[in-house]
C-alpha cells in the first residue's frame, strides 16, 4: 500500500546534504551567469526556484548517487552516477521550471546539462575517494581539505590516459617491441 510518509522518510534516509548545499550553490551560480543578459526579475525567479529545489532534490540525487557506488558491477555504479542520475535530475529540473513559470532558454539548459555531465564526472571521482559522502564520520571541512589533491588527479586523469595510450601505441610499432 501506498503510504506517502515512508515514502519520504525513506528518500531523506538518503539524502546527502552536503551535496544538497553545494549543488545548489554551484547550480544557482551557473543559472545566474548564464541568464546575466535577461531582465533581472525573469533571471531572479529562474535562480529562486532553482535554490529551491536543488536544494531538496540534490541532497537525494547524491544519496542515490552513493548508494550505486556500493553496487557489485563498478560499471553499473558509474552508468548511475554519470548519466542516470543526473539525466533524471535534468529532466525533473526542466520540469519544474515550466511548471513554475520560470521558463528557461534553450541556451541555459544546455549551459546547464554540460555543467552537470561534468559535474558527474567530478562527483563519481571524489566519491570514489571517500568525498563528499555522508555517514562516513568526515565533515565538510575534511572533504574540503582533500579538494587540492582530487581536482589535480581529476584534471589529470585525461592527460594520464591519453599519455598511456600514446605510450602503448609508440610501443607497438617500435622495432624489436614484439615478443
Amino acid at each position: 500500500m501506498f503510504k506517502p510518509p515512508t515514502l519520504l522518510k525513506q528518500a531523506f534516509s538518503c539524502w546527502n546534504w552536503k551535496c544538497a548545499f553545494l549543488s545548489a550553490t554551484a547550480r544557482s551560480l551557473v543559472y545566474l551567469v548564464a541568464m546575466a543578459r535577461t531582465s533581472l526579475h525573469g533571471g531572479l525567479a529562474v535562480v529562486l526556484v532553482e535554490i529551491a529545489y536543488v536544494t531538496l532534490t540534490a541532497g537525494v540525487y547524491a544519496g542515490m548517487q552513493q548508494n550505486a557506488l556500493r553496487l557489485r558491477r563498478r560499471w553499473l555504479g558509474n552508468l548511475i552516477v554519470v548519466f542516470c542520475v543526473p539525466g533524471l535530475a535534468q529532466i525533473l529540473d526542466w520540469a519544474a521550471h515550466r511548471m513554475t513559470g520560470a521558463a528557461v532558454t534553450g541556451k541555459v539548459t544546455l549551459a546547464v546539462s554540460l555543467f552537470a555531465a561534468f559535474s558527474a564526472l567530478f562527483h563519481l571521482h571524489v566519491m570514489r575517494n571517500g568525498v563528499f559522502l555522508t555517514g562516513t564520520g568526515r565533515s565538510l571541512f575534511d572533504d574540503f581539505r582533500r579538494m587540492p589533491r582530487l581536482v589535480a588527479g581529476f584534471v589529470a586523469r585525461p592527460l594520464n590516459f591519453f599519455t598511456a595510450l600514446t605510450s602503448d601505441s609508440v610501443r607497438a610499432i617500435e622495432p624489436g617491441s614484439a615478443s
